[in-house]
C-alpha cells in the first residue's frame, strides 16, 4: 500500500492532535496530554514557529507523524534536529512508514547542514529501540535526560 510523506500544513492540525493522543495512549501517558489544536497551531504555524512536523498518509488518510525542532551542538558548532515524537498507527507499522519519516528527517538535517538528529525513547519501548538500532542510531548510555517543569521550573526561574 503506497504512502506519502509531506510537511504538515495547518489543515493537518486535527490529525496531529489525534495522532499525539494515540501516541500518548501507546506510551501510557495519555493523562499528560494537555495540548490542544491552538497550541499546535501556534507552535507549528504561528509567527515564530518553534517546531515542524512531517505527516505520513496512506490513501490521503494521516497515519503517522514526526514532530521535530532545531537544536544546537556547541561541540560540533552546528545546528541539529531534535525528534520530539515519531509515531505510526499500529495497524500501519511494518510497512516502511516509520523508516520513511526518519529518513526524510535525516534528509532535512543534511539539507540544513545539521550535525545530527537526536531523540529520546522510553526504556521499556523495545520495539522502537530495535527499530532505531536497525536505522543505525546509537544509544547514548552515558547521558541522562533532565527536565524542569511545573513548580520546579517556576522555582528555578525565581532563583535567577
Amino acid at each position: 500500500m503506497p504512502f506519502s510523506i509531506v510537511h504538515a500544513a495547518e489543515r493537518d492540525l486535527p490529525d496531529i492532535l489525534r495522532l499525539v493522543r494515540a501516541l500518548a495512549v501507546y506510551e501510557k501517558l495519555e493523562h499528560q496530554v494537555v495540548a490542544n489544536q491552538e497550541d499546535f497551531r501556534v507552535a507549528l504555524f504561528g509567527p515564530r514557529p518553534s517546531a515542524r512536523a512531517l505527516m505520513a498518509s496512506v490513501d490521503n488518510e494521516p497515519v503517522g507523524f514526526a514532530l521535530f525542532f532545531q537544536t544546537f551542538s556547541t561541540f560540533l558548532g552546528k545546528p541539529g534536529l531534535y525528534l520530539e515524537d515519531l509515531f505510526v498507527q499500529p495497524e500501519h507499522r511494518g510497512k516502511g512508514i516509520g523508516r520513511a519519516l526518519l529518513g526524510r528527517l535525516a534528509q532535512l538535517a543534511i539539507e540544513e547542514k545539521c550535525g545530527r538528529v537526536e531523540w529520546a525513547v522510553l526504556t521499556w519501548n523495545q520495539p522502537s529501540i530495535d527499530f532505531y538500532h536497525r536505522m543505525g542510531a546509537l544509544t547514548m548510555h552515558d547521558w541522562r535526560t533532565f527536565r524542569l517543569t511545573g513548580d520546579a521550573l517556576v522555582k528555578a526561574a525565581e532563583s535567577a
